[in-house]
């Protein structure tokens, strides 16, 4: 039989690695490559998701051939990502139709405050034991989908 690996894909804020484990968890491949950020306004904090993709298509290869091994040899894969950043893709194409908003992104800190003005406002961290905060993605799922056509 042959060897069979795990594949982690860490997808993190400033780099894509992947890793290949093989039974005995050791490491037996690892890829990594950087990818920029963007700030094109004070407090906005963007990524190129179609980047990021690619680099992952590109890195998983990479790996495996670094391990000498086939894709056929991948019995699981595991994806970390980067926290609560935040991606709308074209139902249709699969293409993102708008920049990554990242996790250290502040731009809905007006509809955060607004929100929490509100008389049902408790609601939100009764429910989701959370605080009303622009690192979560509900905010900027509606920033995205009141500001970019």
């Amino acid at each position: 039989m042959s060897e069979r690996y795990v594949l982690a894909v860490d997808q993190g804020t400033t780099s894509t690695r992947c890793i290949l484990f093989d039974r005995r968890a050791t490491v037996v491949s690892v890829v990594r490559s950087e990818h920029p950020q963007s700030y094109p306004r004070p407090g906005w904090v963007e990524h190129d998701a179609a980047r990021i993709w690619r680099d992952v298509q590109r890195l998983i290869p990479r790996a495996l051939r670094e391990a000498g091994a086939g894709p056929e040899q991948i019995a699981a894969i595991g994806i970390a990502n980067q926290r609560e950043t935040t991606v709308l893709w074209d139902r249709a194409t699969g293409a993102p139709v708008a920049p990554a908003v990242v996790w250290q992104d502040t731009r809905t800190g007006e509809l955060v405050e607004r929100l929490g003005r509100r008389a049902d406002a408790a609601i939100v961290p009764e429910r989701s034991g959370l605080p009303l905060a622009t690192y979560f993605s509900a905010t900027r799922l509606r920033w995205l989908l009141d500001n970019d056509p």
